[in-house]
């Protein structure tokens, strides 16, 4: 893995190389680090993984692009650190994009399941009520904003995971049990997604601690993008929750959705912070 700090607008296309680019590597209430949103670039396509309150500011200040320039989305889970910005995302194409630029409709990599909680419970709120439509309910819905990529079932696993090689990049999302509070596995849990990149990189997506879930992918990865926080309980997995992991796992593992005192956390056993503006390439 080479990392390189980008400089100037981000290019959305490349050689053909994964890279990965952090445009925020906080928690939800991080002041300074926006929110733990990145893109994933490979050859001529990218897709940006979750989208919160701070994604359009993050989007420029970190990457120098505008929402407009986004043509895939995907969504984790509903939480306003990573959805916050799917609206602003989803009316800037309808509205400028398309209108405008002759961009492409946004196109959204979401499983069936979660592509109605998202819509019913989050979006359809504000974007539902812009224009009349043909729909018989007289209100614009979610494929008038979102061409939709379904992933598909993986067979014979031990828990939900959902596979697609989407042009070339090849992604499961796993389902983590990050809420409710006191969820005691994914079963019992709301949607929510981690996802395994290029069969290279693990993203845990917001989780609490689950040994399962890093037994399935450890071996496999490359690099572990952890989710962490540095007190116990609630609904992500602690500092002190992930020391009883094997030096050779932590030593993977480069941390986010971190808070603004990061740095006065001593985690010298782990591969380090992932960090904001940084663009992490595999060859």
């Amino acid at each position: 893995m080479k990392i390189v700090k980008n400089t100037g607008k981000l290019s959305l296309r490349n050689d053909g190389e994964l890279e990965l680019f952090f445009i925020g590597t906080g928690s939800a209430f991080a002041k300074t680090l926006f929110q733990t949103n990145f893109l994933i670039i490979k050859g001529d396509t990218h897709i940006l993984v979750d989208f919160g309150t701070t994604g359009v500011a993050a989007l420029r200040e970190m990457a120098g692009l505008e929402a407009t320039d986004i043509e895939v989305v995907l969504p984790t889970h509903s939480h306003s650190d990573h959805i916050g910005g799917m609206e602003a995302l989803a009316l800037m194409n309808r509205y400028v994009g398309r209108r405008f630029m002759d961009k492409p409709k946004l196109k959204m990599i979401i499983t069936k399941d979660y592509q109605k909680q998202l819509w019913d419970e989050s979006l359809k709120g504000s974007l539902a009520y812009n224009e009349i439509s043909n729909n018989p309910s007289g209100f614009l819905s979610f494929t008038n904003f979102f061409e939709t990529v379904h992933p598909c079932l993986k067979p014979n696993s031990t828990r939900q995971i959902f596979k697609i090689n989407y042009q070339g990049i090849s992604l499961e999302l796993f389902r983590t049990f990050h809420l409710p509070e006191g969820a005691d596995s994914w079963k019992s849990a709301m949607i929510s997604y981690g996802l395994f990149i290029d069969n290279r990189v693990f993203f845990s997506g917001d989780t609490q601690f689950d040994q399962e879930l890093i037994d399935i992918y450890a071996d496999r990865s490359e690099v572990m993008f952890q989710d962490v926080q540095f007190f116990t309980g609630g609904v992500h997995v602690s500092h002190e929750e992930l020391q009883v992991l094997p030096p050779e796992i932590k030593k993977k593992m480069l941390l986010v959705h971190y808070n603004d005192s990061w740095s006065q956390n001593n985690i010298s056993d782990f591969g380090g912070w992932g960090k904001q503006g940084a663009r992490y390439i595999f060859p």
